[in-house]
């Protein structure tokens, strides 16, 4: 919809900044959850997919 450019726009820089925060929000439950041996093969496969 060309007539709704700058909410477009609005709504697409919202969404990219929710996605930084809850991909932030997983690696932060990542590194501090207690239970390292379960994670640690989880850690291994986002480093490898990133």
């Amino acid at each position: 919809m060309p007539q709704m450019m700058p909410l477009n726009w609005i709504s697409l820089m919202f969404y990219f900044i929710s996605i930084f925060f809850m991909f932030n929000n997983m690696i932060y439950y990542l590194y501090m959850s207690k239970n390292t041996e379960t994670c640690n093969s989880f850690k291994l496969k986002l480093n490898w997919k990133w």
